[in-house]
């Protein structure tokens, strides 16, 4: 699986803790994850934490855990857990993203849209929340989804919010 490259490369590169718990194919390699990770700290050159674990589950897993932790009994495509350290313990970690593969493949071929890109979108998704960003209003989606498609674009991805 891969994206185009694209000219405007991040200078900072994510440091990625990739956990697969799940038989499938078609996975994101590290260095796509780092590439996509990277891209969204570029757009954040104040961010100095860098470092993501990303893991890559079962449909179960990803139902217990938006549960468990979010109230909503029922599997996602992303999840995102922030890492906030006292401000005594400087660690680079960022936080987790939980990516439930079943869930992007389904969403990748009802929206005709390449797996890769599809995984590289909720991968930026992710990211972004664990920087803070939201989309439960209007004002915040929109710029969640511009911030997106800025960095999609640097990858050679079409807009993912755009519809046919």
């Amino acid at each position: 699986m891969s994206t185009p490259p694209s000219s405007h490369a991040p200078s900072n590169l994510a440091v990625i803790d990739r956990q697969v718990a799940i038989e499938a194919e078609e996975l994101p390699g590290e260095s796509e994850l780092v590439d996509w990770v990277s891209r969204v700290l570029a757009h954040h050159p104040e961010e100095s934490r860098h470092e993501v674990t990303v893991r890559l589950v079962e449909v179960s897993e990803s139902q217990a855990l938006n549960r468990d932790y979010r109230g909503k009994d029922k599997p996602t495509n992303v999840l995102s857990f922030p890492f906030d350290a006292p401000p005594e313990v400087p660690l680079p970690l960022l936080g987790d993203l939980v990516i439930c593969h079943a869930i992007v493949v389904a969403e990748a071929q009802h929206q005709a849209k390449p797996l890769a890109q599809h995984y590289a979108h909720m991968v930026v998704h992710g990211t972004l929340h664990l920087l803070g960003y939201d989309h439960i209003d209007d004002d915040e989606a929109e710029v969640m989804e511009q911030m997106e498609r800025d960095i999609l674009a640097d990858l050679g991805i079409p807009d993912p919010y755009q519809t046919s």
